[in-house]
């Protein structure tokens, strides 16, 4: 297969990717940079931008006062390929030379989950009310934002109605190899362990009074 189009598991690119700028979560490469200020981000997004073209592969850039983020993937086959990678080291060499400094802030993703006995029936009050779009095979229908801003909600089927306890819950994905030490500052801030049956895919967690929140491992 074409290395262009043949996707590269976090593994493969480790070695790439070891001591430099990006990380290689969930089919996406990360990288976060902080500038002397929004001129100086301008600047570097456009020095991107240059090579981005002449490789006919381009970035998601989220823009800031001082901060530019680059999201990479080759959507095309859905997930990292080689034109990732080269587009990844060009951007490293691009932002040492302009004295834009990675700050190497792990991405995280948070999600809602409702608990229901019957999605069908409950999804459309979320989605009219957030404004949101359904995405997903029919037998696991979420619901997606489609400005790309808020969490992703899904429906977790219940067989028997929960009345004891509250019925929405967070997820939040972290990198695996970050998951436990994220449990035990949840732990050690006040959080009670409820299980670690799951563990290392996830845990389950709840505050003082009671509300939950599952930390989930992100391929790293």
């Amino acid at each position: 297969m074409d290395d262009t189009r043949q996707t590269l598991t976090p593994t493969q690119t480790r070695t790439v990717l070891s001591g430099g700028d990006f990380l290689h979560l969930e089919g996406t490469l990360y990288a976060t940079y902080r500038t002397a200020d929004f001129a100086a981000a301008v600047r570097l997004v456009d020095a991107v931008a240059v090579d981005a073209d002449a490789q006919n592969h381009h970035p998601d850039v989220k823009l800031g006062y001082g901060s530019v983020e680059f999201e990479l993937t080759s959507h095309d086959v859905g997930g990292i390929t080689q034109r990732d990678l080269r587009l990844a080291l060009r951007i490293q060499e691009i932002a040492a030379e302009q004295d834009a400094h990675a700050t190497r802030l792990v991405p995280s993703r948070a999600d809602v989950a409702i608990d229901c006995t019957d999605a069908d029936a409950v999804r459309p009050f979320w989605r009219v009310g957030l404004g949101y779009e359904e995405s997903g095979p029919a037998d696991d229908i979420e619901l997606l934002d489609p400005r790309g801003v808020g969490p992703r909600v899904w429906f977790q089927h219940m067989e028997i109605q929960r009345t004891e306890r509250n019925r929405i819950h967070l997820d939040v994905y972290v990198p695996v190899a970050d998951c436990e030490d994220r449990v035990q500052d949840i732990i050690d801030v006040g959080g009670v362990l409820l299980t670690d049956e799951h563990a290392p895919d996830w845990w389950v967690l709840a505050d003082p009074e009671g509300n939950e929140l599952c930390v989930c491992s992100w391929d790293a």
